[in-house]
Protein backbone atom coordinates (compact mmCIF):
# COMPACT_ATOMS: atom_id res chain seq x y z
CA UNK A 1 0.00 0.00 0.00
CA UNK A 2 1.47 3.35 -1.07
CA UNK A 3 0.94 6.93 0.11
CA UNK A 4 1.85 9.58 -2.45
CA UNK A 5 1.89 13.35 -2.64
CA UNK A 6 0.45 14.34 -6.06
CA UNK A 7 2.81 16.54 -8.03
CA UNK A 8 1.90 19.14 -10.61
CA UNK A 9 4.53 17.78 -12.96
CA UNK A 10 6.21 14.44 -13.29
CA UNK A 11 5.74 11.50 -10.99
CA UNK A 12 3.96 11.85 -7.62
CA UNK A 13 6.26 11.92 -4.59
CA UNK A 14 6.09 8.59 -2.77
CA UNK A 15 6.52 9.30 0.93
CA UNK A 16 5.27 6.09 2.55
CA UNK A 17 5.15 2.48 1.44
CA UNK A 18 3.17 0.55 4.06
CA UNK A 19 4.17 -3.11 3.84
CA UNK A 20 2.17 -5.88 5.58
CA UNK A 21 3.93 -7.64 8.42
CA UNK A 22 3.44 -11.23 7.31
CA UNK A 23 5.55 -14.31 6.67
CA UNK A 24 7.38 -14.59 3.37
CA UNK A 25 5.51 -17.74 2.35
CA UNK A 26 2.23 -15.78 2.23
CA UNK A 27 3.54 -13.23 -0.25
CA UNK A 28 1.70 -13.14 -3.61
CA UNK A 29 -0.67 -15.91 -2.60
CA UNK A 30 -4.47 -15.55 -2.87
CA UNK A 31 -5.74 -13.43 -0.01
CA UNK A 32 -2.76 -11.06 0.16
CA UNK A 33 -4.41 -8.26 -1.85
CA UNK A 34 -5.10 -4.79 -0.49
CA UNK A 35 -8.67 -4.35 -1.72
CA UNK A 36 -9.45 -1.31 0.41
CA UNK A 37 -7.85 1.93 1.63
CA UNK A 38 -9.79 4.62 3.51
CA UNK A 39 -9.36 7.84 5.46
CA UNK A 40 -11.76 8.88 8.21
CA UNK A 41 -14.00 11.83 7.23
CA UNK A 42 -12.01 14.23 9.43
CA UNK A 43 -8.70 12.89 8.16
CA UNK A 44 -7.52 11.75 11.60
CA UNK A 45 -7.27 8.01 10.84
CA UNK A 46 -6.32 5.80 7.94
CA UNK A 47 -7.26 2.13 7.42
CA UNK A 48 -6.05 -0.42 4.91
CA UNK A 49 -6.63 -4.12 4.34
CA UNK A 50 -3.27 -5.87 4.24
CA UNK A 51 -4.58 -9.28 3.26
CA UNK A 52 -5.11 -12.56 5.13
CA UNK A 53 -7.96 -11.21 7.31
CA UNK A 54 -6.00 -8.25 8.72
CA UNK A 55 -6.87 -4.54 8.68
CA UNK A 56 -4.60 -1.86 10.11
CA UNK A 57 -6.00 1.33 11.61
CA UNK A 58 -3.43 4.07 12.15
CA UNK A 59 -3.53 7.73 13.25
CA UNK A 60 -3.17 10.23 10.43
CA UNK A 61 -1.05 12.10 9.58
CA UNK A 62 1.92 10.02 10.64
CA UNK A 63 2.85 12.24 13.58
CA UNK A 64 6.31 11.72 15.00
CA UNK A 65 7.60 10.21 11.79
CA UNK A 66 10.52 11.98 10.18
CA UNK A 67 10.18 12.37 6.44
CA UNK A 68 13.52 13.03 4.81
CA UNK A 69 14.10 13.81 1.15
CA UNK A 70 16.17 11.11 -0.52
CA UNK A 71 16.34 12.61 -4.01
CA UNK A 72 14.40 14.94 -6.24
CA UNK A 73 11.39 12.73 -6.79
CA UNK A 74 11.27 10.41 -3.79
CA UNK A 75 10.67 10.78 -0.09
CA UNK A 76 11.69 8.07 2.34
CA UNK A 77 9.89 7.41 5.61
CA UNK A 78 11.96 6.89 8.75
CA UNK A 79 11.06 6.34 12.39
CA UNK A 80 8.10 4.05 11.78
CA UNK A 81 8.40 2.60 15.29
CA UNK A 82 7.45 5.98 16.73
CA UNK A 83 4.11 5.82 14.85
CA UNK A 84 3.11 2.33 15.92
CA UNK A 85 2.09 2.95 19.50
CA UNK A 86 -1.43 4.08 18.56
CA UNK A 87 -2.08 1.80 15.60
CA UNK A 88 -4.58 -1.05 15.83
CA UNK A 89 -4.26 -4.42 14.12
CA UNK A 90 -7.72 -5.93 13.53
CA UNK A 91 -8.23 -9.60 12.72
CA UNK A 92 -11.56 -9.80 10.90
CA UNK A 93 -11.60 -13.63 10.74
CA UNK A 94 -12.17 -13.65 6.96
CA UNK A 95 -10.48 -12.02 3.98
CA UNK A 96 -11.44 -8.35 3.72
CA UNK A 97 -12.74 -7.25 0.30
CA UNK A 98 -13.95 -3.76 1.13
CA UNK A 99 -13.66 -1.17 3.87
CA UNK A 100 -14.74 2.38 4.67
CA UNK A 101 -14.74 4.77 7.61
CA UNK A 102 -17.77 6.92 8.39
CA UNK A 103 -19.06 9.15 11.16
CA UNK A 104 -22.47 10.60 12.02
CA UNK A 105 -22.91 14.35 11.75
CA UNK A 106 -23.89 16.16 14.93
CA UNK A 107 -26.07 19.27 14.95
CA UNK A 108 -23.08 21.60 14.97
CA UNK A 109 -21.35 19.57 12.26
CA UNK A 110 -18.63 18.17 14.51
CA UNK A 111 -17.92 14.55 15.26
CA UNK A 112 -19.78 13.39 18.43
CA UNK A 113 -17.96 11.58 21.22
CA UNK A 114 -17.74 7.80 21.30
CA UNK A 115 -20.63 6.23 23.20
CA UNK A 116 -19.85 3.17 25.36
CA UNK A 117 -23.04 1.34 24.35
CA UNK A 118 -23.54 -0.60 21.15
CA UNK A 119 -25.19 2.20 19.16
CA UNK A 120 -22.74 3.70 16.70
CA UNK A 121 -22.41 7.39 17.59
CA UNK A 122 -18.73 7.97 16.78
CA UNK A 123 -16.52 7.07 13.84
CA UNK A 124 -17.00 3.54 12.53
CA UNK A 125 -14.82 1.28 10.37
CA UNK A 126 -16.84 -1.08 8.17
CA UNK A 127 -15.21 -4.24 6.79
CA UNK A 128 -16.74 -6.51 4.13
CA UNK A 129 -15.82 -10.17 4.32
CA UNK A 130 -15.65 -13.23 2.06
CA UNK A 131 -18.59 -14.97 3.77
CA UNK A 132 -20.94 -12.00 3.27
CA UNK A 133 -20.69 -10.70 6.82
CA UNK A 134 -20.03 -7.07 7.70
CA UNK A 135 -18.06 -6.26 10.81
CA UNK A 136 -18.14 -2.73 12.18
CA UNK A 137 -15.42 -1.49 14.50
CA UNK A 138 -15.24 1.55 16.71
CA UNK A 139 -12.60 4.13 15.76
CA UNK A 140 -10.07 4.51 17.31
CA UNK A 141 -10.44 1.69 19.85
CA UNK A 142 -11.03 -1.09 17.26
CA UNK A 143 -13.78 -2.49 19.50
CA UNK A 144 -16.26 -4.68 17.58
CA UNK A 145 -19.65 -2.95 17.48
CA UNK A 146 -21.77 -5.05 15.11
CA UNK A 147 -21.60 -8.19 13.02
CA UNK A 148 -24.19 -7.66 10.30
CA UNK A 149 -25.46 -10.75 8.49
CA UNK A 150 -27.66 -10.97 5.42
CA UNK A 151 -25.48 -10.89 2.33
CA UNK A 152 -24.91 -14.29 0.71
CA UNK A 153 -21.56 -13.55 -0.95
CA UNK A 154 -18.48 -11.31 -0.78
CA UNK A 155 -19.17 -7.73 0.37
CA UNK A 156 -17.15 -5.41 -1.88
CA UNK A 157 -17.97 -1.82 -0.98
CA UNK A 158 -19.63 0.59 1.46
CA UNK A 159 -21.08 4.09 1.53
CA UNK A 160 -22.22 5.98 4.63
CA UNK A 161 -25.27 8.25 4.88
CA UNK A 162 -24.43 10.82 7.54
CA UNK A 163 -27.17 13.44 7.60
CA UNK A 164 -29.79 13.42 10.35
CA UNK A 165 -29.51 9.64 10.03
CA UNK A 166 -26.46 7.40 10.25
CA UNK A 167 -26.84 4.54 7.81
CA UNK A 168 -24.56 2.18 5.93
CA UNK A 169 -25.05 0.98 2.35
CA UNK A 170 -23.27 -2.26 1.42
CA UNK A 171 -22.67 -3.72 -2.04
CA UNK A 172 -22.16 -7.44 -2.62
CA UNK A 173 -21.50 -10.14 -5.16
CA UNK A 174 -24.90 -11.56 -4.21
CA UNK A 175 -26.28 -8.90 -6.65
CA UNK A 176 -27.83 -6.78 -3.90
CA UNK A 177 -27.29 -3.61 -1.93
CA UNK A 178 -28.42 -3.45 1.67
CA UNK A 179 -29.14 -0.41 3.82
CA UNK A 180 -28.46 -0.66 7.57
CA UNK A 181 -29.44 1.77 10.35
CA UNK A 182 -26.41 2.23 12.59
CA UNK A 183 -28.42 4.20 15.14
CA UNK A 184 -30.62 1.14 15.64
CA UNK A 185 -27.91 -1.46 16.26
CA UNK A 186 -27.42 -2.18 12.55
CA UNK A 187 -31.09 -2.84 11.75
CA UNK A 188 -31.62 -3.86 8.12
CA UNK A 189 -33.88 -1.29 6.43
CA UNK A 190 -33.80 -2.05 2.70
CA UNK A 191 -32.64 -4.70 0.23
CA UNK A 192 -32.09 -3.36 -3.31
CA UNK A 193 -32.08 -6.21 -5.81
CA UNK A 194 -32.30 -4.61 -9.27
CA UNK A 195 -28.77 -5.63 -10.32
CA UNK A 196 -28.57 -8.81 -12.40
CA UNK A 197 -24.87 -9.47 -11.80
CA UNK A 198 -22.30 -8.75 -9.07
CA UNK A 199 -22.41 -5.30 -7.47
CA UNK A 200 -18.85 -4.01 -7.30
CA UNK A 201 -19.15 -0.53 -5.85
CA UNK A 202 -21.51 2.08 -4.41
CA UNK A 203 -21.24 5.80 -3.61
CA UNK A 204 -23.40 8.46 -1.93
CA UNK A 205 -23.75 12.01 -3.25
CA UNK A 206 -22.48 14.77 -0.92
CA UNK A 207 -26.06 15.90 -0.18
CA UNK A 208 -26.93 12.27 0.69
CA UNK A 209 -29.93 12.30 -1.70
CA UNK A 210 -28.53 9.98 -4.38
CA UNK A 211 -26.93 6.55 -4.33
CA UNK A 212 -24.92 5.22 -7.26
CA UNK A 213 -24.27 1.50 -7.64
CA UNK A 214 -22.26 -0.22 -10.37
CA UNK A 215 -21.76 -3.82 -11.34
CA UNK A 216 -21.50 -6.50 -13.97
CA UNK A 217 -23.22 -6.22 -17.32
CA UNK A 218 -22.41 -2.52 -17.92
CA UNK A 219 -24.65 -1.60 -15.01
CA UNK A 220 -24.74 1.94 -13.57
CA UNK A 221 -27.81 2.70 -11.43
CA UNK A 222 -28.80 5.93 -9.66
CA UNK A 223 -31.14 5.59 -6.69
CA UNK A 224 -33.11 7.95 -4.48
CA UNK A 225 -32.09 7.61 -0.82
CA UNK A 226 -35.55 8.82 0.16
CA UNK A 227 -37.66 6.23 -1.66
CA UNK A 228 -34.85 3.76 -2.56
CA UNK A 229 -36.21 3.51 -6.07
CA UNK A 230 -34.18 3.81 -9.28
CA UNK A 231 -33.94 7.34 -10.65
CA UNK A 232 -31.88 6.53 -13.75
CA UNK A 233 -30.00 3.78 -15.52
CA UNK A 234 -26.90 5.28 -17.12
CA UNK A 235 -25.81 3.67 -20.39
CA UNK A 236 -22.43 4.10 -22.00
CA UNK A 237 -20.03 1.44 -20.76
CA UNK A 238 -19.26 -1.71 -22.76
CA UNK A 239 -17.93 -3.84 -19.91
CA UNK A 240 -18.35 -4.52 -16.22
CA UNK A 241 -18.36 -1.32 -14.15
CA UNK A 242 -16.23 -1.71 -11.03
CA UNK A 243 -15.83 1.70 -9.37
CA UNK A 244 -17.81 4.92 -8.91
CA UNK A 245 -17.52 8.21 -7.04
CA UNK A 246 -19.28 11.58 -6.87
CA UNK A 247 -17.26 14.77 -7.07
CA UNK A 248 -17.01 16.70 -3.76
CA UNK A 249 -19.64 19.23 -4.91
CA UNK A 250 -21.94 16.51 -6.28
CA UNK A 251 -21.98 18.01 -9.77
CA UNK A 252 -20.19 15.05 -11.39
CA UNK A 253 -20.19 11.28 -11.17
CA UNK A 254 -17.27 9.15 -12.37
CA UNK A 255 -17.47 5.44 -13.21
CA UNK A 256 -14.63 3.06 -14.14
CA UNK A 257 -14.95 -0.07 -16.23
CA UNK A 258 -13.21 -3.08 -17.71
CA UNK A 259 -13.98 -1.52 -21.10
CA UNK A 260 -10.85 0.69 -20.58
CA UNK A 261 -12.87 3.86 -19.97
CA UNK A 262 -13.73 6.21 -17.16
CA UNK A 263 -16.97 8.03 -17.91
CA UNK A 264 -17.78 11.34 -16.21
CA UNK A 265 -21.53 11.94 -15.97
CA UNK A 266 -23.95 14.66 -15.00
CA UNK A 267 -25.81 12.81 -12.20
CA UNK A 268 -28.83 15.09 -12.55
CA UNK A 269 -29.47 14.63 -16.27
CA UNK A 270 -27.67 11.31 -16.80
CA UNK A 271 -25.66 12.84 -19.66
CA UNK A 272 -22.22 11.41 -20.43
CA UNK A 273 -19.91 14.45 -20.31
CA UNK A 274 -16.59 12.83 -21.19
CA UNK A 275 -14.86 9.49 -21.70
CA UNK A 276 -11.30 9.08 -20.50
CA UNK A 277 -9.59 6.25 -22.38
CA UNK A 278 -6.86 4.05 -20.93
CA UNK A 279 -4.79 2.61 -23.77
CA UNK A 280 -1.24 1.46 -23.18
CA UNK A 281 0.37 1.11 -25.65
CA UNK A 282 -1.50 3.15 -28.25
CA UNK A 283 -4.75 1.52 -29.47
CA UNK A 284 -3.53 1.13 -33.05
CA UNK A 285 -0.94 -1.41 -31.89
CA UNK A 286 -3.43 -3.63 -30.05
CA UNK A 287 -6.18 -5.98 -31.02
CA UNK A 288 -9.49 -5.79 -29.14
CA UNK A 289 -8.70 -8.57 -26.66
CA UNK A 290 -5.29 -7.16 -25.73
CA UNK A 291 -6.64 -3.64 -25.38
CA UNK A 292 -9.32 -4.70 -22.95
CA UNK A 293 -6.82 -6.76 -20.95
CA UNK A 294 -4.27 -3.98 -20.48
CA UNK A 295 -6.66 -1.07 -20.00
CA UNK A 296 -9.04 -2.54 -17.38
CA UNK A 297 -9.69 0.41 -15.04
CA UNK A 298 -9.82 -0.79 -11.44
CA UNK A 299 -10.64 2.34 -9.46
CA UNK A 300 -11.40 6.04 -9.74
CA UNK A 301 -11.37 8.92 -7.25
CA UNK A 302 -11.87 12.70 -7.37
CA UNK A 303 -9.41 15.17 -5.89
CA UNK A 304 -10.83 17.30 -3.09
CA UNK A 305 -11.12 20.45 -5.18
CA UNK A 306 -12.93 18.43 -7.87
CA UNK A 307 -10.70 19.62 -10.71
CA UNK A 308 -8.84 16.36 -11.26
CA UNK A 309 -9.50 12.65 -11.22
CA UNK A 310 -7.26 9.69 -10.43
CA UNK A 311 -7.55 6.29 -12.08
CA UNK A 312 -5.75 2.99 -11.52
CA UNK A 313 -5.63 0.52 -14.41
CA UNK A 314 -4.25 -2.92 -15.23
CA UNK A 315 -1.68 -1.46 -17.61
CA UNK A 316 0.46 -0.77 -14.53
CA UNK A 317 -0.15 2.98 -14.54
CA UNK A 318 -1.71 5.48 -12.17
CA UNK A 319 -3.07 8.56 -13.94
CA UNK A 320 -4.12 11.94 -12.59
CA UNK A 321 -6.44 13.56 -15.14
CA UNK A 322 -7.24 17.21 -15.65
CA UNK A 323 -10.98 17.42 -16.19
CA UNK A 324 -10.52 20.71 -18.03
CA UNK A 325 -8.17 19.28 -20.66
CA UNK A 326 -9.43 15.68 -20.43
CA UNK A 327 -5.82 14.51 -20.43
CA UNK A 328 -3.51 12.98 -17.81
CA UNK A 329 -1.37 15.64 -16.13
CA UNK A 330 0.57 13.03 -14.15
CA UNK A 331 1.35 9.39 -14.90
CA UNK A 332 3.17 7.06 -12.51
CA UNK A 333 4.02 3.38 -12.40
CA UNK A 334 1.79 1.31 -10.10
CA UNK A 335 2.04 -2.45 -10.49
CA UNK A 336 -1.11 -4.47 -9.77
CA UNK A 337 -3.09 -1.48 -8.52
CA UNK A 338 -6.52 -2.30 -7.10
CA UNK A 339 -7.88 0.76 -5.31
CA UNK A 340 -7.23 4.45 -4.63
CA UNK A 341 -8.51 7.39 -2.60
CA UNK A 342 -7.56 10.97 -1.80
CA UNK A 343 -7.25 12.18 1.78
CA UNK A 344 -10.14 14.43 2.93
CA UNK A 345 -7.94 17.51 3.05
CA UNK A 346 -6.19 16.76 -0.24
CA UNK A 347 -2.50 16.54 -0.90
CA UNK A 348 -2.18 12.82 -0.18
CA UNK A 349 -3.24 9.93 -2.38
CA UNK A 350 -3.44 6.35 -1.11
CA UNK A 351 -3.40 3.29 -3.37
CA UNK A 352 -3.66 -0.44 -2.70
CA UNK A 353 -2.20 -3.28 -4.72
CA UNK A 354 -1.36 -6.96 -4.61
Amino acid sequence: MDESIPSNAGEPLLFANLVPNRSRELEYKPGCETWGVAFSPDGSYFAWSQGHNIVKLIPWPLEGCKINRKNTNRLKLHGIAECQSREKVIDCGQNVWGLAIGAPRSENGSQPPVNPNQCATGSVLATGLTNGEIKLWEVPTARLLFNLKGHQAVVRCFAFISNENFMLVSASRDKTLRVWDLKQNGKLLHVLDDHRQWVYCCAISPDFNKLCSVGGGNSVLLWSTISYTILQKLEGHAGDVVSCEFSPDGALLATASSDTHVIVWDPYTGESLMKLRHYSPAPATLDVNDRFATGFVRAVSFSQEGLSLISVADDGLLRIWSLASRRPITVAALANGLCCTFSPHGGVLATGSI
